[in-house]
């Protein structure tokens, strides 16, 4: 049997929990009401949504409100794993790339994540929860693994955007830019954290989280209105199609 590994979850208090969740999930609605369904869109309120989810489960979990903690974790996990290829998918979409192998790649190692945390027995043995973070025995091996899915996936965005935002109008960069901004304001300090403390470096996708709603608030503030048309017919949404136009 594989050693196993506490992983600790940096996520600060069930309160902060609850906060973040709501601040997703209500930028996730916003997003919704407010710009027409695009691809774009889908892929900006997807983002919104699963980082909710994951802290929605972490609430119901340490929240004190006596969830049992199998069925939840998993569901936490699965949402968190499907973050790096929305992400992918999203550059590309910006770019205006049409060569999607590596989107669905991305896709195709998330997919065998997902089911190894949700159908794997050992995958996710159990978690406690303390004042300030919870913390979740899962194996050696699929910690080292899923930090380099996780780690590598997002690098690799973060030098997408750089690359692709080369060759585009200023206009249509910046929204490429403003998510790469988003990336690396949780990155950043997760990566601070795992130099201070090695042993974090099992726990990157969890210590993620509770910076993460930085990315949330760049995707709604930001990304969102420089990519994204207006869903109401009005002369603001109308000026900023035609500015959109004009700088393709």
């Amino acid at each position: 049997m594989l050693p196993k590994r506490d992983l600790h979850l940096y996520c600060f208090s069930p309160l902060v929990m609850l906060a973040t969740f709501l601040i997703e999930i209500i930028s996730a609605a916003y997003v919704v009401w407010r710009y027409r369904m695009t691809v774009t869109t889908r892929l900006i309120t997807a983002l919104l949504v699963f980082l909710a989810t994951f802290q929605g489960t972490e609430f119901l979990l340490c929240g004190g409100v006596g969830v049992p903690g199998g069925v939840w974790s998993r569901i936490g996990y699965a949402s968190i794993t499907m973050l790096p290829p929305l992400g992918i998918h999203l550059i590309y979409v910006l770019a205006r790339r049409k060569e999607r192998i590596l989107v669905w790649f991305s896709y195709l190692t998330a997919a065998a994540f997902i089911a190894y945390f949700v159908f794997a027995t050992q995958a996710i043995s159990g978690h406690t929860c303390y004042a300030n973070y919870a913390v979740f025995d899962v194996t050696q091996a699929s910690t080292l693994l899923y930090s380099l899915y996780y780690y590598g996936w997002l690098l690799l965005g973060i030098t997408l955007t750089i690359i692709f935002g080369k060759s585009l109008p200023r206009k249509r960069r910046r929204p490429l830019y403003a998510l790469m901004v988003g990336y690396l304001s949780f990155l950043i300090p997760t990566t601070t954290v795992n130099v201070i403390d090695p042993q974090t470096i099992g726990a990157i996708p969890s210590i993620m989280c509770g910076f993460a709603v930085l990315l949330a608030l760049i995707l709604v503030s930001n990304v969102a209105p420089k990519s994204l048309p207006l869903r109401k017919s009005t002369p603001l949404s109308k000026r900023a199609d035609d500015g959109r136009r004009s700088s393709a």
